[in-house]
């Protein structure tokens, strides 16, 4: 008997499971934009609040909707306040297709992987920091749980500024398990903690696959997460505050990544 599960009841899937990763529903103009041109995903309509002010951005989005046949609406403002999920809708809104997820094996197919890896990340802004960061410093996949973790949602898109349509997703059962992976397959995964007594400046982070991994915003890496971690490390600080924001680590590392990798090429 091939197929059929043995031992048990079959498990319902989940709610995450059921919605995917999320990134549907995309509000801001320059995220609007960024999924305009990216052209990686479908998009359905868009929204754009009637009366406003001229702007080169709103032109573009008009002009790039047009050459794609993509269908403009101009709604009230009133409505899409009511439709909107962020209060920082810049006037425009589009309905599109979910962001689609690859496995853990594609990511690792990249000839040079630099892999971010989010353990429990929660706060949609910071998850939207993290990834604006993740695209502007070359980072080639994003490795997120598909429990206890924001989704994709508008306010993450929004923050992330069209980040979220150049970069690869990965969704996983479990970090400890895709960390037990990536270190398998070479990758060197890096946890941060503002603990640590080892200098993230002290790593070589160009020579060798990286995967650097952050935790919640509140509890930092799990317990199982850090045990998986290759090396933890802290981005030394000279005030008087212990740690940084979960984003503004992630922006720190991942543009030292950015730096290292950069002066060996």
């Amino acid at each position: 008997m091939t197929g059929g599960q043995v031992g048990g009841p079959r498990r319902s899937p989940s709610a995450r499971e059921k919605e995917g990763l999320g990134g549907e529903q995309v509000e801001g103009r320059h995220a609007v934009l960024e999924l305009l041109k990216a052209r990686r995903r479908q998009i359905q309509k868009i929204y754009v609040a009637e009366a406003q002010d001229a702007s080169d951005t709103l032109d573009a989005i008009e002009f790039e909707a047009q050459r794609q046949r993509v269908p403009v609406q101009v709604i009230s403002m009133t409505r899409l306040d009511r439709e909107a999920r962020t209060e920082g809708h810049q006037g425009v809104m589009a309905i599109a297709a979910r962001l689609e997820t690859v496995s853990l094996d594609a990511l690792l197919e990249h000839r040079h992987p630099f892999l971010l890896v989010c353990d429990g990340v929660t706060d949609p802004r910071n998850l939207g920091a993290m990834l604006r960061s993740a695209d502007g410093a070359g980072v080639t996949g994003v490795v997120v749980p598909r429990h206890r973790s924001a989704r994709i949602s508008p306010s993450v898109t929004k923050t992330a500024a069209g980040a979220i349509e150049y970069l690869t997703f990965c969704d996983v059962g479990g970090i400890p398990a895709a960390l037990d992976a990536l270190n398998k397959a070479g990758v060197l995964t890096v946890g941060l903690a503002g603990e640590s007594k080892d200098s993230i400046y002290s790593l070589d982070l160009a020579s060798t696959p990286v995967a650097l991994v952050v935790g919640g915003e509140e509890k930092g890496l799990s317990v199982l997460t850090r045990k998986r971690c290759a090396t933890v490390v802290s981005i030394p600080q000279l005030g008087k505050i212990s740690s940084l924001n979960a984003g503004v680590a992630v922006s720190v590392a991942a543009f030292e990544v950015a730096r290292q990798r950069s002066r060996r090429s």
